[in-house]
């Protein structure tokens, strides 16, 4: 029994030895995704239900509108980008009021952002989809003087129509700018809060000026769900290009 003993033995011992072991080869193979594959009626069957349910909850009415509304640039302004600035600030004023008891100053986006035109007609919940896809978030940043400096500079060597809110009224004559805020001549010396998205706040489109600010306040609100709350809140929306932005 002696020798079987210790050959059980060996062979625990041989069992628990650490082994090195590295890869020596990798092999693949595509699978081609195309119409040769056959759907499988099962999987059909089973999201049928839900499909049904996401292309009716697309397809609700929210608003309307009677004009195209796009990104097309007039004066450095479009009426897209007038509507989505503004909707923004209207949605998140009382939210930011709550936390903080101060008021938005200004809202600003970037031009890139808006990713579909809405046209003339019935405006849907998909329409607010398409034209926000990201899961961005709105912020609220608080920005010295001399970053609403550099905020406006970038906006005038960009030569794109940012969307800005109605708060502003920017008048551009050549290489200089006259600035009002609320009506108020701007202050280098003052701190104005901004509302943005969390990706510009990074810096996103190379809008630096939003990095590093005096103080962020989160509202914990998609820029995608301030769309679709402004478009469920009004029957008709309304915008126009009109004097936030002139150039001499």
């Amino acid at each position: 029994m002696k020798p079987l003993y210790f050959l059980y033995f060996f062979l625990v011992l041989v069992s628990c030895k650490n082994v090195d072991r590295k890869f020596t080869k990798i092999t693949a193979k595509t699978i081609s995704i195309d119409s040769t594959i056959k759907p499988s009626i099962k999987i059909e069957r089973m999201i049928a239900p839900y499909k049904e349910k996401l292309i009716g909850e697309m397809e609700k009415v929210l608003s309307y509108t009677s004009k195209d509304l796009t990104k097309k640039t007039v004066a450095m302004q479009s009426s897209l980008g007038n509507l989505m600035a503004d909707m923004c600030f209207e949605m998140s004023a009382a939210l930011f009021k709550e936390k903080t008891n101060t008021a938005i100053d200004f809202a600003m986006f970037n031009y890139g952002g808006l990713r579909a035109n809405i046209y003339a007609g019935k405006v849907t919940k998909e329409q607010a989809f398409k034209l926000m896809p990201f899961e961005n978030e709105l912020v609220v940043l608080s920005l010295k003087g001399e970053k609403v400096v550099a905020l406006v500079n970038y906006f005038i060597k960009n030569k794109k129509a940012h969307p800005l809110s109605k708060n502003i009224a920017l008048l551009i004559k050549e290489n200089e700018f006259r600035l009002k805020i609320n009506d108020e001549k701007f202050d280098k010396n003052k701190t104005y809060n901004v509302l943005t998205s969390d990706y510009l706040q990074g810096g996103g489109d190379k809008m630096n000026f939003f990095k590093n600010p005096e103080k962020i306040t989160k509202l914990d609100y998609k820029l995608r769900d301030a769309i679709i709350n402004y478009f469920e809140k009004v029957d008709t929306l309304k915008t126009s290009i009109d004097k936030r932005v002139t150039i001499e």
